[in-house]
């Protein structure tokens, strides 16, 4: 229950520093008030106990305690909380099931968290137009529950996808394991409906193929709850296929599974998921899912066909032929439909998995080349050396996401300083190797200098412009995606090499 606010009458501080004890609990009582008639008693959170667990996303290194925790059960609740904050110029971060890896959820310690949970209805399924319209809170797996008695599914399909919510695969554009294929959530999406910072009503997209005036469903999807908070989305569904078999297939060389990637790309085959995992990661999962993983390879690929019998039939052997061209030592393809069930349930529980060989892990997300896989991890393992801390990997193969995992123990500050520097160092590698700094997971704090690396200042500003265009005050999720030029300038003296490969024996993009 929330206890009475305190008696203070403190004037809300105007400079860049941290808020004193007497700001934070006038500026708190300020805002309570203008919320207290707009949503119900139970639905407004302030004291610790209840807003402490609204202090992070599942990026648990950085954390900060919101002033006020807003939980609006209607979309006139949620206009009038956007009204009234914006009326006190309050920062608003929103939140769906907070299992962002980036830190876009982070809280502002003078802002109110705008958790959209209770937002879980899902509206209408459409057989016929293949559509499926929910609100924001629903969890992206129940879409697919919903459309199955229709012999549909939403294809996209994120690791967290029991718990990850649809608003939030919209603000970080999310993709999964099936996404080489099916798409990421922007190709997956046809409407987002929501308000912007000041409770003004808007949509992106529409439910038919065009909408009138500027296209800007692609600029909402990705934009990590920056531009608008969203309510409602309404996504396409298609077909269940009517067969689906996984190919495991093992190297014992880093290299030949990277450039098995590029080989099935360039025989003009799109596998249905091409996901790729190293010798720690393999090891971590099969002692947590047993899902019979050879443990002697130093990479597995996990190659899927879905389609007709007769298309499967004929695109595993064409993959098959391929990986055994390009030196795979052992294949194995699913016996049956709880074999490739089992094979998947491996990769998409790499997350728990490192969970259980390390009190911490850091997942990082960038993207590269297909090609440079195998350079990309030759580079990780000098970086294992450097900072002294081990990784395990994981990637999207099929379209160059990668998702290491740098293993640490929160507790000890120096290994929390060693994961940022192995992270960057990371991040850097990936952009001169050809890629980019963030591939599904979005840039939040954590990417937020390494977004230097690749953006010059002019890039940075043509993206404030369109921040400022939604944004004017820049009240919405503040701080984060977009870096000052301040602070590029002080990322420059840390770590930007100019330009130059950590790593000179790979050979640049």
């Amino acid at each position: 229950m929330n206890a009475p606010l305190p008696d203070a009458d403190v004037a809300v501080p105007t400079s860049a520093s941290p808020p004193s004890a007497a700001e934070r609990s006038a500026r708190q009582r300020e805002v309570v008030a203008a919320l207290q008639p707009l949503v119900p008693a139970h639905a407004l959170l302030w004291t610790p106990e209840d807003t402490v667990p609204y202090e992070c996303d599942g990026l648990t290194a950085y954390r900060e305690r919101p002033l006020v925790v807003a939980l609006p059960e209607t979309e006139a609740q949620v206009q009038a909380v956007l009204r009234a904050c914006h009326r006190l110029a309050v920062p608003v971060v929103a939140r769906g099931a907070g299992t962002g890896l980036s830190g876009g959820a982070l809280p502002h310690a003078m802002g109110v968290t705008l958790s959209l949970a209770k937002f879980n209805r899902i509206l209408d399924v459409d057989p016929l137009a293949r559509t499926a319209t929910v609100q924001c809170g629903v969890r992206n797996l129940a879409i697919s529950e919903a459309a199955a008695p229709h012999g549909l599914y939403y294809a996209p399909d994120p690791s967290s996808q029991i718990a990850c919510t649809i608003g939030g695969n919209v603000a970080e554009n999310s993709g999964g394991v099936h996404c080489l294929k099916y798409g990421l959530t922007l190709h997956n999406v046809l409407q987002v409906r929501g308000f912007t910072v000041d409770g003004e009503p808007v949509a992106f997209g529409s439910r038919a193929l065009d909408a009138p005036g500027l296209d800007l469903l692609a600029v909402v999807i990705g934009s990590e709850g920056m531009l608008a908070v969203t309510t409602e989305v309404t996504v396409k569904l298609v077909p269940k296929p009517r067969l689906a078999r996984c190919i495991m297939a093992s190297f014992d060389d880093i290299r030949k599974a990277g450039d098995a990637v590029a080989a099935i790309i360039g025989a003009g085959i799109v596998p249905a998921g091409l996901e790729m995992m190293d010798k720690p990661m393999t090891a971590a999962v099969e002692d947590f899912v047993h899902a019979g993983y050879d443990l002697d390879a130093e990479a597995i690929l996990l190659c899927e066909s879905d389609g007709t019998p007769e298309e499967v039939a004929e695109e595993i052997q064409r993959m098959l032929d391929v990986l055994t061209g390009a030196g795979a030592t052992r294949l194995e393809v699913s016996r049956d439909e709880a074999q490739r069930l089992k094979f998947w349930s491996g990769r998409k529980n790499a997350f728990p998995a490192s969970g259980r060989i390390s009190p911490d892990y850091m997942c990082m997300d960038s993207t590269i080349p297909r090609r440079r896989l195998a350079d990309i991890l030759l580079a990780i393992q000098h970086m294992e050396q450097k900072y002294g801390l081990r990784c395990a990997n994981v990637f999207h193969a099929g379209d160059g996401n990668l998702h290491p995992l740098i293993l640490f123990d929160g507790n000890d500050p120096d290994q929390l300083h060693r994961c940022e520097l192995f992270g960057a160092d990371i991040l850097e590698t990936s952009v001169a190797l050809g890629g980019t700094v963030t591939g599904e997971h979005g840039v939040g704090v954590e990417k937020l200098s390494s977004m230097c690396v690749q953006f010059t200042a002019e890039e940075r500003e043509a993206m404030l412009a369109v921040k400022r265009a939604f944004d004017p005050a820049g009240t919405l999720n503040p701080g984060k995606v977009i870096p000052t030029l301040a602070r590029c300038a002080e990322y420059g003296r840390m770590v930007v090499r100019k330009g130059l490969l950590p790593f000179p024996e790979l050979e640049r993009f």
